[in-house]
């Protein structure tokens, strides 16, 4: 176990008991933990607590059966002081403006830990969209964009698929804002289809990135890739990505995991021959030596573990059983408070989700200035630029680490916020 992983968090950020946190309760301390590493103006965090601007609308659409139903949807706006909002629009039925305010406070440090000219947004409509027809999902995507007319556009606010979106979606979305507009504005949203106006490699980014940080962390670390291994929790796009970029580098990934539970061997997985999700759901159990659960996968005794799948997977119940010397979130928010807390307490580097997954709001930045600027880059450009951009960012975050004698993940809040908060200063505020 590496010796470079700093204290535990200050015992006054401590939770005694694990409680469940809305991601706003979350965002929020993560802003106060972070600040009382730096000597701000409190009148800035203070303004930083607080979104900007939350908009609501309703969405009427009419089904395939004749009868009209009415949706809600969600914008976000947390801070622009360093450029226009970002951030994705999810369709799920648990969406409300809270959850967007908290995701858009993320998406604020989030663009700001890799230094990009954005600030944070968060959106979605409550609804399942399994239970809409293709033919719906389109009708309620572009009632949606007309709702947001007068919120979004390319030098505003700039969406994203998120959860149950897709880039279809982004592309019905850019379509609808472009003929409300009268000139086709394909820089309004990114994540869409490469032919209208997307960035090669964006669907690979967040995957791509977590990789490229895992890689530096097991470095770091003093461990040689080539003798490290590594369990994925999450098959889809982030944890594919991911596995197979780490297994061309020479690591051993020996467990990858979908919904039904996950392929196991020890001596090694050849992930390339693995179908992600995507590419055939629930494919990952009929692989490998044998078949273990989700949670079994998370207390294997590997080298690297990365929880890629959904949040709330490393808790107070379980995070004294990871065996992994490294974790590297490459899902939202996969370890709870008090999980983190132990995991410090136990000297496991953790390396968080604002610097890991980076890579998507990243790319999406990419496709943004090709948008603007009517280019197109190359696959291999955007990855190049990608891997600039994140070992930039770790050299950044570690700096921190060392210096402040913290974690990793409030070293990179600290990174985050210091960047926010000096533009505050510098912009002053409106009377």
């Amino acid at each position: 176990m590496s010796s470079k992983e700093h204290a535990a968090p200050d015992e006054t950020q401590s939770i005694p008991e694990e409680e469940p946190e809305t991601p706003l309760e979350t965002a929020r301390r993560q802003l106060d933990s972070a600040a009382s590493e730096l000597d701000l103006d409190p009148n800035i965090v203070e303004r930083l607590r607080h979104p900007s601007k939350v908009t609501q609308v309703t969405i009427p659409i009419e089904r395939e059966n004749g009868e009209l139903e009415t949706f809600t949807g969600f914008r976000a706006q947390h801070d622009s002081v360093r450029g226009p909002f970002k951030g994705g629009i999810r369709y799920h039925p648990d969406v409300d403006a809270e959850e967007c305010i908290g995701l858009a406070m993320w998406m604020t440090w989030k663009c700001a830990v890799v230094n990009l000219p954005f600030g944070g947004a968060k959106g979605g409509v409550v609804v399942n969209p399994k239970d809409l027809t293709e033919d719906e999902r389109e009708q309620l995507t572009r009632r949606f964009a007309q709702e947001l007319r007068d919120v979004v556009g390319e030098n505003r606010d700039i969406p994203a698929p998120d959860m149950g979106t897709d880039a279809q979606t982004m592309a019905w979305f850019m379509d609808a804002y472009s003929m409300q507009r009268g000139e086709t504005s394909p820089g309004v949203v990114t994540g869409k289809p490469p032919v209208v106006g997307g960035s090669y490699g964006r669907e690979e980014s967040p995957g791509r990135s977590a990789a490229i940080i895992a890689r530096e962390a097991i470095d770091y670390c003093g461990k040689d890739i080539e003798e490290t291994t590594v369990a994925v929790q999450g098959y889809g796009s982030v944890g594919a990505n991911a596995a197979r970029l780490l297994d061309e580098w020479g690591a051993r990934v020996v467990a990858v995991s979908d919904v039904n539970g996950a392929a196991y061997n020890p001596a090694g997985l050849v992930t390339h021959e693995i179908p992600t999700h995507v590419e055939e759901p629930e494919a990952v159990t009929r692989q490998g030596e044998e078949t273990i659960s989700n949670e079994e996968l998370l207390e294997l005794d590997v080298d690297v573990l990365i929880p890629a799948a959904v949040g709330n997977v490393i808790t107070e119940a379980n995070a004294h059983d990871v065996q992994a010397d490294i974790v590297v979130e490459g899902a939202n928010g996969p370890t709870t408070t008090r999980a983190d807390e132990i995991l410090a307490e136990r000297g496991v580097t953790v390396i968080p989700d604002i610097l890991a997954n980076a890579g998507g709001v990243t790319v999406s930045y990419f496709e943004w200035l090709q948008d603007i600027n009517r280019q197109e880059w190359s696959l291999e450009r955007v990855r190049e630029e990608l891997e600039e951009k994140m070992l930039t960012a770790w050299d950044e975050v570690r700096e921190e680490v060392e210096a402040r004698d913290i974690t990793w993940r409030r070293a990179a809040y600290v990174v985050a916020l210091q960047r926010v908060a000096e533009s505050h200063e510098h912009r002053g505020l409106w009377p």
